[in-house]
């Protein structure tokens, strides 16, 4: 199955606590931390809803 690579680029600081709860789902602890998930509807919803601080490329 396809792969994408999910990088925070902005500070989960001022954000809503579900925000933070998803970054940390998706496996996100700092800033400019990679993590490489499977492409599928449930990470990409989740991706979703931090589009703001995150950036994805395909792997």
């Amino acid at each position: 199955m396809a792969q994408i690579k999910i990088k925070q680029i902005k500070s989960r600081i001022n954000c809503p606590k579900v925000q933070k709860r998803t970054l940390d789902a998706l496996g996100l602890r700092k800033m400019n931390h990679t993590v490489v998930k499977e492409d599928n509807p449930s990470i990409r919803g989740m991706v979703q809803a931090v589009h703001h601080l995150v950036e994805v490329t395909e792997a």
